[in-house]
């Protein structure tokens, strides 16, 4: 395996704890000023655009049967099903109380269960749940719609993939992390490769268009020999996208992550092994290397938006719909509804109690000013393009690049004396050693982080 092309005294220098900028601002900025009157005063405004912008949705689902030591998801640990019952009910009365904020005209271009484990909920109660949607809100009948979910091999049955597909899923996501047993047992997550191999094969046999697995780096008692046999696993499986997360180890945040021993985990230059061993084998495979934590195969339509311009980061992660409005529903989850963040009570009490009582369960959010959608621009097009183009920039945002983020060039330029980055005065361009760090990068232009 090649050496990587940072070594330990660059990650000392850069490697630095940040956001993932799945959005900006990012969500520990959100307020509880922000409530269920500003997400409707959102809604009703977002109608006003001349060219209706499309709605992706988001259904959070939270309940798993088992925790995973190293997760940091807002979730539900029951073996109780029938709490997905009156989990669903509440879900039906969110979609009657929010369908018609947003013109007729809005089409669906996206929708995804998340989690959680989304097939906690029975075949029959996702069905009907898309038949709800279907119902309040118009769906597209674009070929590039997505109806994808979340699933985990262990609990979803072979013959529930039919089901699924009948009810108009055609994207599935599944869960791996690691084939390592002894990782697994570190992290509490006993999974067969025959298992998930089944579900994989299946979905394809259903008319699943696309599948993702997911993989984390980082995870305590990791090593190349182990990983590198999971990669080529996962590799002969053909996944269309696998998505590569690195571990943050946060137990003070997350009590899960206090079953782990911290003594476990790799170092900071053992990561850094995992992550460049992934990217040699997997991009060796024919996988296209996407952003910080996204690999597809060249016909994948991420790979096809990140070559067209098109690719947009959120919540989801990377996503081939950057012009829609994002509608999450669903304990915790959050929205992107024009220039405004907002998420759902995180506590499931809270959430059922607000829809008892016929409200919006908002719990806090944001309005973006003018400098927060600027930064945002900035970001996402470090993020999803790898690179700024800084007159496009100024004509959008009318402002003189240089004058205004002196101080982001400034923070940028040891980076560059490090071959992380280049600038000259058409663009910021972020080099393939930059890619290892981009949310590092990207922090540069994030202007909470001089605030904190």
């Amino acid at each position: 395996m090649p050496t990587p092309p940072i070594n330990a005294d660059l990650l000392r220098r850069h490697d630095l704890p940040g956001p993932r900028y799945t959005s900006y601002p990012t969500a520990p900025h959100f307020h509880a000023g922000f409530g269920e009157n500003e997400l409707r005063e959102a809604a009703l405004a977002s109608n006003g655009d001349p060219i209706p912008r499309p709605l992706s949705l988001y259904v959070h689902v939270p309940f798993c049967a088992d925790p995973c030591f190293y997760c940091g998801c807002n979730r539900v640990i029951t073996r109780d099903r029938t709490r997905a019952g009156r989990y669903v009910t509440c879900l039906e009365r969110e979609i009657a109380l929010t369908a018609p904020l947003f013109d007729d005209d809005r089409e669906v271009v996206q929708l995804h269960f998340g989690g959680g484990t989304p097939n906690f909920l029975s075949p029959a109660q996702l069905t009907g749940l898309i038949a709800t949607l279907q119902t309040r809100f118009r769906f597209s009948a674009r070929e590039d719609r997505d109806i994808s979910i979340e699933l985990d091999p262990r609990t979803v049955a072979v013959e529930d993939i039919a089901m699924l597909a009948q009810a108009g899923f055609d994207r599935a996501s599944l869960g791996v992390q690691d084939f390592d047993p002894i990782v697994q047992t570190a992290v509490n997550r006993i999974q067969g490769v025959h298992e998930t191999d089944a579900i994989v094969q299946a979905c394809r046999s259903n008319g699943f268009r696309s599948i993702n697995i997911d993989l984390i780096y980082g995870l305590p008692k990791q090593t190349p020999q182990g990983f590198g046999r999971t990669l080529d696993t996962v590799i002969g499986m053909r996944p269309d996208r696998i998505a590569l997360y690195g571990y943050a180890h946060l137990p003070t945040m997350f009590k899960a992550q206090q079953r782990i021993d911290a003594a476990d985990l790799p170092d900071a230059e053992s990561r850094l092994q995992l992550l460049w061993q992934a990217i040699q084998t997997l991009t060796a495979a024919g996988y296209e290397y996407i952003g910080m934590d996204h690999f597809a195969l060249p016909g994948d339509a991420l790979s096809i938006a990140r070559a067209q311009g098109r690719l947009h980061r959120n919540f989801m992660g990377y996503t081939t719909h950057a012009e829609s409005d994002l509608l999450g529903l669903g304990v915790s989850a959050i929205s992107h509804i024009g220039d405004t963040f907002s998420q759902n009570a995180r506590d499931i009490g809270a959430w059922e109690a607000a829809l008892d009582a016929g409200h919006l369960p908002v719990a806090r959010g944001v309005r973006l000013n003018e400098d927060d959608l600027l930064r945002a621009d900035i970001i996402q097009s470090i993020m999803c393009q790898g690179e700024v183009r800084i007159d496009a920039i100024a004509r959008c945002h009318h402002i003189d690049f240089p004058d205004y983020f002196a101080d982001a060039l400034q923070r940028l330029a040891p980076l560059e004396a490090d071959g992380l980055v280049k600038t000259d005065p058409q663009r910021v361009s972020v080099t393939p050693r930059g890619r290892l760090l981009l949310r590092r990068i990207a922090m540069c232009f994030d202007r909470y982080l001089d605030a904190a």
